[in-house]
């Protein structure tokens, strides 16, 4: 398309029965932070909208089980996930909510209008019905046996333990979440999105028409649903919470989540800004959604299809969804308490806002999967924003401190520093342009290693001392590069970027993308202001207490009985075979490149044994020296990251996930068998 009069950039409303967790960052809001304050750093007329998506079943369960109503709900998590956007610098510029009048009156407009102009189809359906509670039930109000695992407790959507998806007809001997009765069959009418019709008039057209400049992932799960035909889709539901439908003939029915969630971001837009018609309704703004995988199908199809309808807005020009982050090693899962919520992270780590900024932008999971662990974050903190970006900054700091009184020392522009500026700048914008925040911020580094690489083979502590005018100019080029740093990274880092800037004793109006390759940021004599560390260390305990804190917070997965926990039986022969011998560790270290490798050395009384095992998540290795430990002794050696292990330690799974070591008492000697 043409070069756009404005944007407008939204960002997945987040469910509001909930903290957020790196996953959502990372998938979302993170990118759409990043686009969007490049966006402002050119100059451009540019919103930035998002909410809480505050109405679904989610919502009223939660409310049912915690003995609230669901307005009691939605305004915990709304309050704690924008104070927590705001202390990570997601930077909207509203963060609006769903429940609000405002939404309301939006909303129930924009069916009214397709109500009006026959574009809704009115079905008669048969849903589940509790006689005694006198409600209908959605999916998730209904609990029966998993007809494919026995679980007693699945849902009508879904068996949380063998994970197969479910009507509530597939269920055996369904019941009522409300009354805890057998539901009947009722008849009730609701409204339907004709997306077949539109698949056929100008949908599937319109897809393949972004299929040159779309994600091949959005693109790819687009073609997977219209390959399958697209079928109406009802956008009514039987609930007390939500936007009531605005039809005399519609009493106890709102609209479905997915209908008006996604109107939250015009409502939202509404709220902000009274020009907000020309950000929807002007072909000359771009629309782009950032979101995560799951939310495609909504975004890219049925949103489009819903606005088509309507008659009045803009259809998205760019939605660039990530694909999922993991975490250690297994899916992020919030009822398992599998994550890293992000407003604890924020408590427990004041300062370190960009760190997680920067690792989640170096893994973002743009095109496929990805992975956090806390041992490459610390990895990424300690080998790139220690040793590179805040070495090269506090180097010069404190040499252009010691040597020349802290004032920037005179020097002509160097030609050849601002065309690697105007260089790395042209490639930064090629990257952000087209959604690739991971490749935008390495290239952003690249400047920085460039600045080491002018320190070190300039040396000016050395210079200093038979050329200091030469000396000066190093640090002068040094500094301007600093400058332009700070700009170039305020997009990805912006604490960072406002720190540097007070380091230099520059006014925030420096950051302007135009400002970039100017090597006049600072003048001659110009007094900077305090060196500051701009990033710290980390050390091993701090990723082993972050680990010990997951695996201790996560709960089990779905519990088997006691039965299916306990292995075949074997005969005495068997068990006979088995060697166990009481051993001491008598020292342990980290096997290199492995986050969950421990080498121990264990004496068995007459030997001593190297052994490897995958304990260290669990176990600092200097806590474990002098433990007694029960060792598998005749385990057939293996070789294990090159290291070949004589043996296996013993240890018990609690029911948190922890480990703990099989130890002999006190009294056992080194060696002793085991019977």
């Amino acid at each position: 398309m043409n070069k756009p009069k404005r944007y407008l950039i939204t960002a997945a409303l987040p469910y509001a029965n909930g903290p957020l967790h790196i996953g959502h960052i990372a998938g979302a809001y993170l990118p759409a932070d990043i686009f969007v304050r490049y966006l402002r750093l050119k100059g451009e007329d540019v919103k930035f909208v998002c909410g809480s998506d505050e109405h679904g079943i989610p919502i009223t369960l939660r409310a049912l089980k915690e003995h609230r109503t669901p307005q009691q709900v939605v305004d915990t998590y709304h309050h704690l996930n924008s104070t927590t956007f705001a202390r990570f610098g997601i930077s909207f510029d509203i963060f609006h909510r769903t429940s609000d009048p405002l939404h309301h009156e939006t909303a129930s407009a924009f069916f009214k209008r397709l109500y009006d102009k026959g574009e809704l189809m009115e079905l008669e359906t048969d849903q589940f019905y509790d006689e005694e509670a006198k409600q209908f039930l959605a999916d998730r109000y209904i609990e029966g046996t998993c007809p494919n695992c026995g679980n007693e407790r699945a849902y009508g959507d879904q068996c949380e333990k063998c994970g197969k998806s479910l009507s509530p007809d597939e269920l055996l001997h369904p019941r009522s979440m409300l009354s805890g009765k057998p539901p009947v069959k009722r008849k009730t009418v609701h409204w339907f999105l004709p997306l077949d019709k539109y698949q056929k008039q100008w949908l599937e057209a319109w897809i393949e028409g972004r299929k040159d400049h779309w994600k091949p992932n959005v693109y790819g799960q687009c073609r997977s649903w219209l390959d399958q035909g697209l079928q109406p889709r009802a956008i009514t539901r039987d609930l007390d919470w939500g936007v009531s439908v605005p039809l005399p003939q519609a009493k106890g029915k709102v609209l479905y989540v997915w209908f008006d969630a996604p109107i939250g971001y015009i409502s939202a837009t509404r709220a902000l800004t009274d020009d907000w018609e020309k950000y929807w309704k002007h072909p000359d703004t771009r629309l782009i959604h950032f979101i995560g995988k799951d939310n495609i199908v909504f975004h890219c199809i049925i949103f489009p299809a819903m606005l088509k309808a309507h008659g009045e807005y803009i259809l998205p020009d760019d939605v660039p969804a990530n694909e999922f982050l993991n975490l250690e090693g297994n899916k992020l899962s919030t009822s398992r308490n599998w994550a890293v919520w992000l407003h604890e992270y924020l408590d427990e780590n004041p300062g370190k806002e960009d760190v997680l900024r920067y690792v989640l932008c170096s893994i973002m999971p743009e095109t496929k999967d990805s992975e956090f662990t806390w041992k490459d974050y610390q990895a990424r903190n300690n080998n790139e924003l220690v040793a590179i970006l805040g070495n090269f900054v506090n180097r010069v700091m404190v040499l252009t401190g010691k040597f020349f009184e802290n004032r920037v020392p005179p020097a002509d522009a160097c030609d050849e520093l601002k065309q690697l500026l105007l260089q790395q700048q042209t490639r930064v914008e090629e990257s952000l342009e087209h959604f690739r925040f991971r490749e935008a911020l390495q290239e952003v580094m690249q400047v920085v290693r460039h600045g080491n690489k002018l320190l070190t083979e300039n040396e000016p502590w050395k210079l200093i001392k038979t050329h200091p005018q030469q000396a000066g100019i190093v640090l002068h080029d040094c500094l301007q590069l600093i400058a332009n740093i700070a700009i170039l990274i305020e997009p990805f880092l912006p604490f960072t970027a406002r720190t540097i800037l007070k380091m230099l004793n520059l006014d925030i109006s420096v950051l302007r993308w135009e400002n970039i390759g100017r090597l006049n940021l600072l003048t001659a004599g110009h007094r900077l202001g305090a060196a500051e560390l701009l990033f710290e260390k980390i050390e091993d305990q701090f990723v082993v207490r972050q680990t010990q804190k997951l695996y201790g917070n996560a709960q089990p997965k779905a519990a088997a009985s006691e039965a299916e926990k306990r292995k075949p039986l074997i005969s005495y022969d068997d068990f006979a075979k088995l060697d166990l011998r009481v051993g001491k560790i008598l020292s342990a270290e980290k096997v290199e490149k492995a986050d969950k490798l421990l080498r121990l050395l264990v004496d068995l009384g007459n030997e001593q044994r190297t052994i490897v095992s995958g304990i260290a998540p669990y176990f600092h290795p200097e806590d474990i020296i002098g433990k007694k430990v029960s060792v598998v002794a005749n385990l057939a050696p293996k070789k294990i990251r090159g290291i070949e292990s004589h043996g296996m330690i013993l240890l018990a799974e609690n029911k948190d996930g922890r480990l703990a070591f099989v130890s002999p008492a006190e009294e056992a000697q080194e060696g002793s068998e085991i019977k």
